[in-house]
């Protein structure tokens, strides 16, 4: 059970110590999305998208509410998006059309971030992984919400 004190030492926390839920994050598997029609493929990470995150925001405000504690971004985490392009996309030019799917996504559910925009070249890498590397700097010039990374190495595989 909690005490009037611990209530009080959370009050001070967050209000002279600014306290707060850095980030909540809803990751999504969009491996069933794959398609190697680009129009499907964009239609089907949308829409899992838009399905799965439509009350991330909504919850992310109830527990801001239930325990008083902000909750300062929400945000989405996808399958690398390499992968999931890779049998449809066939320039940079695809990949950066995926990246806005994502925004608009994003958008939609009314998330801060949507991270997935990757790709894994660890142990080296296909035309799709380069094609998505080429295609980051019209990627994120297109997009407000989308993160990208690129997993160039690790201590598992052997490069860190």
């Amino acid at each position: 059970m909690i005490n009037i004190f611990e209530v009080n030492e959370t009050n001070q926390m967050i209000e002279q110590e600014n306290l707060d839920v850095r980030t909540i994050t809803l990751g999504i598997s969009l491996l069933d999305c794959i398609d190697t029609d680009l129009e499907r493929l964009r239609e089907r990470v949308y829409q899992k998208i838009v399905d799965t995150a439509k009350n991330l925001v909504p919850v992310g405000q109830e527990i801001e509410m239930e325990y008083g504690i902000p909750v300062v971004n929400k945000r989405i985490s996808v399958t690398p998006i390499s992968l999931i392009g890779g049998s449809a996309c066939k320039s940079p030019e695809d990949f950066a059309s995926l990246a806005k799917v994502l925004d608009d996504a994003a958008k939609t559910v009314k998330v801060n971030f949507i991270g997935g925009y990757s790709a894994l070249v660890s142990k080296g890498m296909t035309q799709a992984e380069e094609y998505l590397i080429r295609s980051i700097p019209q990627a994120l010039a297109k997009t407000d919400r989308v993160c990208s990374s690129v997993n160039v190495g690790s201590t598992k595989t052997g490069n860190g």
